[in-house]
């Protein structure tokens, strides 16, 4: 009973290191290590979609929902268009956006942000959509039959381009760039994308037009259609790897990628293209609200639909390693000479908590917190509260740790003092140990014999620590997933808290107070417990040593008020604060 405590935080801390390098070596496209079937399967480049990759036939809603599929809403080919322009690529640029769009289908090729540069090179943006081989992702809109049928113009259809500006100039807010599709089955659609100075945010108006002699029933289609690698997140090796030529190296974070669906009916829905591969996502099939989207660290892209607006949701297999989520709308009944128009959004840029909030409900759960967004989300409102207040990302993460710390005093007083306790009567149970090391019967009894008299318990320093545990972990998914950590400074030689330290001085600092702190605990008189209680802080204070420069401040920070607070405790209940060294014999 002398060492449960121990041995259960013990068990729980060693876990959670398994579970972090596993997931390291999976996120990083290795094997996992301890648990091999939780890997994702390897995958390789995708291709850009071509009518051949899109068959005539294959549903769009409900493909891999197991719904019906929509009367004739068949992703679409226009196999009998003959282009009336030629296909060209134009690039259009705002003061956070430079996009490049395909007069093919009017589609959103490419996108580059001027206000966040690529990790591992400096000199770069960092680009989400892109067409290219590897990687492959863009955003696409047509129309497809409705239960009257018919072909219309779809993202194969090439279009027009009308005249205009390119760049938004100074001085103005807006800048519109507009599609015009040769008729299709009696139907024009136009498409015109206007973008705002300062918004990632894209209205997207698609006017429907019908230029024939008989009624069209088309329905709208939107869709992001991307490959399903998992990107890297290569960053800039600290100074001293770069001396023997390593100049990039993986970021350790294990975030969620892949294709989400937001609804009032059952929220924030995440699935992972492994799943749509194998025809088993269970999301929302129709809804009046909400949006779709595709996720990854730091950055996402969803289509924003109006509520109210009917739309039929889903998550489709295009082809091999490309992977579609969209919704499809109905544009009814329009007579000859009359048009209809669907309003849209496109949004593609950071995952700004703030930013997301405003553009529409549940948008800011694409952020990625997991299981602990509950308390990540509060956590998150105070750091952000005490940077508009300091200015800095690193002193807020300080003063947000200070702030806990201070939250948690009276438990974390508890622990210290029961440990304190353990520590006095530590000589007592040792020499007993001694004494009855061959009758563990009665080593057993006598020990729960001083417990008493001494009134400890030693199960009281485990709980209140391990009702903190889930704070901290949020805190950690709020700081590894914040893109405002990306490239901001905090002083001196730390440039960027996402980034590791360069001199490995960070990670240096916080073995130097793991090893303080678990010297001023007592040491267990089991003498491979007392071996597991320095190893076990030692190889986690190893795993720092590739953590972001801002998780190992946080830890830092706490363990240096943890010391604090236990050399007070300690010294209050007379029990005289003294380091008890590793003997490893």
């Amino acid at each position: 009973m002398n060492d449960i405590r121990r041995t259960i935080l013990w068990v729980i801390f060693g876990f959670s290191m398994v579970l972090l390098w596993d997931q390291w070596q999976v996120y990083n496209g290795h094997k996992a290590t301890f648990f091999p079937g939780a890997n994702k399967a390897a995958v390789t480049a995708g291709a850009p979609i071509t009518p051949s990759s899109v068959p005539t036939g294959v549903p769009v809603a409900g493909a891999s929902v197991g719904a019906t599929a929509i009367a004739g809403a068949a992703l679409p080919i226009a196999s009998g268009e003959t282009a009336a322009v030629a296909r060209e690529r134009l690039v259009v640029t705002t003061d956070v956006l430079k996009l490049t769009f395909d007069t093919q289908g009017g589609s959103l090729v490419r996108t580059e942000f001027p206000q966040h540069v690529d990790m591992a090179d400096k000199g770069k943006n960092v680009v989400l959509l892109d067409d290219s081989t590897d990687p492959n992702y863009t955003a696409q809109t047509g129309l497809i039959a409705g239960a009257v049928g018919g072909a219309f113009p779809t993202h194969k259809t090439v279009m027009t381009v009308m005249p205009g500006e390119r760049t938004l100039k100074e001085g103005s807010k807006e800048l519109a760039i507009r599609f015009e599709s040769p008729e299709v089955g009696g139907v024009k659609l136009v498409k015109t994308f206007t973008l705002t100075r300062g918004a990632y945010a894209i209205a997207v108006k698609h006017e429907v037009i019908n230029v024939g002699t008989s009624p069209v029933s088309p329905q709208l289609y939107l869709q992001l259609v991307r490959d399903g690698n998992i990107p890297v997140s290569n960053i800039p090796a600290p100074k001293l790897l770069q001396l023997f030529g390593i100049q990039n190296m993986p970021s350790f974070s294990s975030t969620f990628t892949g294709a989400a669906v937001y609804t009032e009916a059952k929220k924030y829905q995440k699935v992972e293209f492994k799943t749509i591969e194998s025809n088993k996502v269970d999301i929302e099939k129709s809804a009046e609200n909400g949006y779709v989207a595709m996720v990854q660290h730091y950055f996402a892209s969803a289509w924003l639909l109006g509520d109210g607006i009917k739309r039929d949701l889903f998550m489709r297999k295009v082809d091999t390693n490309l992977y579609a989520v969209g919704m499809i709308t109905p544009m009814d009944n329009i007579a000859p000479g009359a048009s209809k128009t669907v309003e849209a959004r496109l949004f593609a840029g950071p995952q700004e908590e703030k930013m997301l909030e405003s553009l529409t409900p549940g948008l800011e759960l694409v952020k990625d917190y997991g299981w602990l967004t509950i308390i990540a989300k509060p956590l998150y409102w105070l750091l952000d509260k005490l940077q508009s207040f300091i200015g800095n990302w690193g002193w807020s993460i300080m003063a947000l740790v200070l702030l806990l710390k201070a939250a948690f005093y009276w438990l974390n007083a508890k622990a210290y003092a029961s440990m304190a306790k353990m520590k006095a009567i530590n000589p007592k149970v040792t020499e007993m140990r001694e004494r009855l090391k061959d009758n563990p019967q009665q080593m057993q009894q006598e020990m729960m014999r001083i417990y008493r008299e001494e009134k400890v318990n030693p199960m009281g320093g485990c709980f209140p620590i391990m009702i903190q545990i889930p704070v901290f972990i949020a805190l950690y998914n709020v700081l590894l997933s914040s893109v405002e950590m990306r490239n901001a400074p905090w002083a001196m030689w730390i440039t960027d808290l996402s980034s590791l330290d360069p001199y490995f001085i960070l990670p240096l600092v916080m073995t130097l107070t793991t090893v303080l702190q678990t010297a001023l605990n007592p040491a267990p008189p089991d003498p491979m417990q007392a071996k597991m209680m320095w190893f076990m802080p030692l190889a986690f204070s190893v795993m720092f040593f590739f953590f972001p420069a801002g998780l190992v401040l946080y830890w830092i920070t706490n363990n240096v008020l943890s010391i604090a607070q236990q050399w007070i405790i300690n010294t209050r209940m007379g029990v005289p604060p003294q380091f008890n060294l590793p003997k490893f014999k």
